[in-house]
């Protein structure tokens, strides 16, 4: 009789270890298979309309080739004397319109955060706060820092962005005082890769500086 519940425990026990094997393959598949399709979705979206009244057809793809040609042509331009020339009077052009200046900005900077070696200003550091409430931990981005006045005082803030996985560009900023932030010995590369993974893309301990 315990032979037979060991045996129906240990069947029981492979059964959960093949499962779970199954589910680390499979979620990670389904989310990028499905964020890869809203970003197919959404660029081909943009140039599709375009291509079907020209042919009076619709081409699933046709819309996503063309904008990846594009990118491939702007990133070569930009590599040249008159290509840097003409993306830096864009940049002017942008940056003297207030609304599309700080979108323009945001979104670069987060573009140049997930290079290698990416050179963007808005994500500084790496920090953990205390969020939503004291006891709970978060990990964000520090994308500035404050100096709140008020009654003739000013406090030290710093504003901290805290992307919602998978799509990093989905997210909240927070307000916290300086001095409540903990900066985590690791790179803006390192934490986005942690935070956006859920948590599964980590060496197993985080240092604090």
């Amino acid at each position: 009789m315990t032979d037979t519940i060991e045996e129906k425990q240990s069947r029981w026990e492979m059964l959960r270890g093949t499962f779970g094997r199954g589910l680390v393959v499979i979620v990670p598949a389904v989310i990028t298979v499905w964020v890869l399709n809203i970003l197919f979705s959404a660029v081909d979206g943009i140039i599709s309309p375009l291509f079907d009244e020209i042919l009076q057809r619709h081409i699933p793809g046709l819309g996503f080739v063309t904008m990846i040609v594009l990118i491939f042509i702007v990133g070569f331009l930009s590599r040249n004397l008159f290509g840097a020339w003409l993306f830096r009077s864009f940049e002017r052009v942008i940056a003297s319109i207030p609304l599309a200046r700080t979108i323009y900005t945001a979104m670069k900077d987060l573009i140049n955060a997930f290079q290698p070696g990416g050179k963007g200003k808005s994500f500084r550091r790496v920090v953990l706060i205390e969020y939503p409430r004291l006891g709970l931990s978060t990990i964000g981005f520090v994308t500035n820092e404050l100096l709140i006045k008020a009654d003739g005082q000013g406090d030290d803030m710093i504003s901290v962005y805290i992307p919602n996985p998978p799509n990093p560009t989905s997210g909240m900023l927070v307000l916290v005082p300086k001095h409540s932030a903990r900066t985590l010995d690791m790179s803006v590369e390192e934490g986005l890769k942690l935070v956006l993974s859920g948590g599964i893309v980590t060496s197993g301990s985080i240092m604090v500086k």
